[in-house]
C-alpha cells in the first residue's frame, strides 16, 4: 500500500517540484510574449542583415539560451563525476 504525505492529493504520491512548476510558468509566459509579438523585425549581425517574425526571433533566442543552460549543467557534472573519481582513487 502506498503511504502519502500529508499534504498530497495524487493518488501515486507524484508532485512537481519547484523547478517543474518555474519552468512550465516560464514556458507559458514565453508562449504568450510569442502570441502577442508578431511583427517582423530587421535584424543586422556583422554584414548580415535578415527579416524574420519577432515571435521566430524570440524562439531561437529562447531555445539557444536552453542549450548553453543544458550544455553548462553537462560540464558542471562531469567534473562533479571526475572530481568524486578522482577522490575516491586517492
Amino acid at each position: 500500500m502506498d503511504q502519502q504525505s500529508p499534504g498530497d492529493n495524487s493518488p501515486n504520491g507524484a508532485r512537481l517540484g519547484g523547478g517543474a512548476i518555474a519552468s512550465l510558468t516560464g514556458v507559458g509566459l514565453l508562449l504568450i510574449f510569442m502570441i502577442q509579438n508578431t511583427e517582423k523585425i530587421t535584424l543586422h549581425f556583422l554584414f548580415w542583415n535578415f527579416t524574420w517574425p519577432l515571435w521566430l526571433f524570440t524562439l531561437v533566442t529562447a531555445l539557444f539560451g536552453a542549450l548553453v543552460w543544458f550544455g553548462l549543467g553537462v560540464m558542471r557534472r562531469h567534473r562533479r563525476r571526475k572530481s568524486r573519481r578522482e577522490y575516491r582513487r586517492g
